[in-house]
């Protein structure tokens, strides 16, 4: 069989080691060198563990793999300082997708880095005499990179040089990829049907992965695959084959088993819990609460133990700067030293604070993600849990000590009043954006008798929109200033959530699966719905607000809902976390929903609504094979054509 050499975690000058013993966290020692042989010792299997937990930083909180997850989406579109990297995954004619430009190079060499560790580790478990627990923890890992693997790119090689699933330690430059059915069928199943059998109900070290956790990526991996096998609107797959089941089941099979595992899942929980409110879950005072069942984890305590500095984020990985990307440069509002004559000042500093952090303007929201996703902004609390929609002064937090400014309409402003209100609603007034009297400096506008200039939704900009706040930064070690506001996030990237296994059963529910008593796909979405209108917290008006809608929440949910529903409902407790182009492509929808949007332009003061059209072709439901992949194997130029993804060729 052709094979290739895939970069692996051996020759790293760090290796991450499990603490000795029973310890209850993931601890990390350097190393000199990593070989094959360490592996076949004790202590390099518990090395090898840790860093299977460890490779999740180099994927999740990676701002330009992000980027390829929401860009080109009903989600997200570029921004005003935006380069190739987003115009080119956005495909509105400002750029074209290529196996040069495609971000989602950063997990081929990642996820096959992991994996040929995990191999190493299931093939040695024995001689080191690892438990059935440990092996399920490697097989849980495998399993995961597989599935982002053959979600994105297709068929993807079993082989990396020694044998299907089995650890290369040989430098050779050939490859053949396997087929959709039997990456699933021989590795993504089978190791998640492992791990769901051996893995523990409970943790066995804080952020360890769980039976429940497996259950959920099992569960996951079915409805995929029923959709692969279905294929409603005839996408095209790589390498191409029929699309049958090897073991022989059809789609509704799949569908069933999704909505089985994933109710199992709902009823034997462990640990895992939904938050009580929607904001409980993103607030940074309460990261890694048990409704978050992985994720990729950093620290505000350690530069070493957080792999990035903790004052200067690099802009690449292991850094978390995923949240840089939506948020815009707010530090260049400007309020008045004078009520007289405008005097302009800069009144909102940079901070590392959850509704602020580092400016980057390279994503933002569309229009329609603000009138159409999130249309209710009374009764569901997820948009005011999702953006950060008022931006208020901190000036004092830069040293200065004046005690009042005057903002729109002269009117005094003192430290911590809104400044700046993106509207919810279109005002019954037409708003003054001339800035000829009030001079924001971003082009925002004024309403008679309100201090803060205002953006109205259909106002919304490349250069001016509401922040991501479920991403901000959230620092403990700030004393009082604006802290480090250039440095990376420390926060956890959250990667799998509790609520995902009730969209997960309602779509296999809705795709046919024959639901339980009580777990309806309706009844699975209200449960979503009902706590979504359930409020703890104004976020953006900084006061308690404790208020019960989900009765509200739960009778506008149609009488039978469909799979735009679900997909829009996944939108709204979803938004800009990384789900949306796999949703999309895993139920052909992308190019139906996302084919145009709405969004004003580069330009401060720019307030008129462009709409724009993306052309999505059926081969861009698979990603390319990376250039640098191609390039560096040792095969004919047609071996390689045949290599790549059609129509990258």
């Amino acid at each position: 069989m052709k094979r290739i050499q895939i970069n692996i975690f051996i020759g790293s000058a760090l290796i991450l080691v499990l603490a000795a013993g029973c310890s209850k966290i993931l601890k990390e020692e350097p190393r000199s060198i990593y070989t094959p042989e360490f592996l076949k010792t004790e202590k390099g299997i518990q090395g090898g563990i840790t860093s299977l937990y460890a490779h999740l930083r180099y994927i999740y909180g990676q701002a330009y793999y992000y980027n390829a997850c929401e860009t080109g989406t009903d989600e997200a579109t570029w921004a005003q300082q935006a380069d190739g990297n987003f115009k080119d995954h956005d495909l509105s004619g400002v750029g074209q997708l290529t196996p040069s430009t495609s971000r989602s190079d950063v997990i081929w060499g990642t996820a096959f880095s992991n994996i040929n560790t995990a191999n190493g580790i299931i093939d040695n478990a024995s001689t080191v005499g690892l438990s059935a627990a440990l092996i399920a923890e490697a097989k849980f890992f495998r399993a995961f990179d597989y599935f982002l693997l053959v979600q994105t790119f297709g068929g993807v090689p079993l082989d990396l040089g020694s044998g299907e699933l089995k650890f290369n330690t040989s430098s050779v430059r050939i490859s053949t990829r396997n087929t959709v059915p039997e990456v699933y069928t021989k590795a993504i199943f089978p190791d998640l049907v492992t791990a769901v059998n051996d893995l523990p109900a409970m943790p066995r070290t804080t952020g360890a992965v769980t039976k429940a956790l497996a259950r959920l990526y099992l569960a996951k991996a079915y409805l995929t695959y029923a959709w692969w096998l279905q294929n409603p609107n005839n996408i095209p797959t790589y390498p191409e084959t029929p699309r049958t089941d090897p073991d022989g089941h059809n789609a509704q099979w799949y569908f069933q088993q999704a909505y089985d595992i994933a109710t199992t899942a709902i009823e034997n929980p462990g640990p895992f819990a939904l938050q009580p409110t929607f904001y409980d879950i993103h607030v940074g005072t309460k990261d890694r609460n048990n409704e978050i069942m992985l994720y990729a984890d950093h620290t505000e305590k350690s530069e070493f133990y957080n792999a990035s500095s903790l004052t200067y984020g690099s802009g690449g990985a292991p850094d978390n700067f995923a949240g840089w990307m939506m948020t815009w440069n707010y530090t260049e509002i400007q309020s008045s030293a004078s009520a007289a004559s405008w005097g302009a000042k800069n009144t909102i500093i940079r901070e590392a604070e959850q509704h602020l952090g580092r400016p980057w303007t390279r994503m933002c929201p569309t229009i329609d993600v603000i009138k159409n996703t999130f249309a209710d902004k009374t009764n569901d609390s997820r948009y005011d849990g999702t953006f950060t929609t008022v931006y208020r002064g901190n000036w004092n937090k830069a040293g200065d000590a004046t005690a009042t400014y005057y903002n729109a309409n002269f009117m005094q402003v003192k430290q911590g009043d809104a400044l700046l209100t993106f509207l919810n609603d279109e005002p019954v007034t037409p708003i003054d954006y001339t800035n000829s009297t009030y001079k924001s400096n971003i082009g925002a506008g004024v309403l008679a008798g309100r201090p803060d200039f205002v953006i109205s939704p259909n106002g919304i900009s490349r250069i001016v929109y509401p922040g991501l706040w479920k991403l901000g930064p959230y620092r403990t070690d700030n004393a009082g200033g604006v802290g480090q506001p250039n440095a990376s996030s420390t926060r956890p990237y959250n990667i799998a959530k509790f609520s995902e296994l009730y969209f997960v059963a309602a779509e296999a529910a809705v795709m046919g699966a024959t639901p339980k008593a009580g777990k309806s796909a309706r009844e699975l979405i209200n449960v979503i719905r009902a706590r979504a209108g359930k409020w703890s917290w104004d976020n953006n008006g900084n006061v308690a607000k404790v208020q019960d809608k989900s009765a509200a929440m739960t009778a506008a949910t149609p009488a039978t809902i469909d799979i735009y529903y679900i997909l829009a409902e996944r939108s709204r407790e979803y938004y800009g976390e990384g789900y949306r182009w796999f949703d999309l492509v895993r139920t052909q929808k992308w190019a139906e929903l996302a084919g145009s949007f709405k969004i004003c332009g580069t330009a401060k003061g720019d307030h008129t609504p462009v709409t724009y059209t993306r052309t999505i072709q059926p081969y861009l439901y698979l990603r390319p094979i990376p250039s640098g992949q191609i390039q560096a194997m040792d095969m004919t130029d047609d071996q390689k054509k045949a290599y790549q993804n059609p129509v990258y060729q």
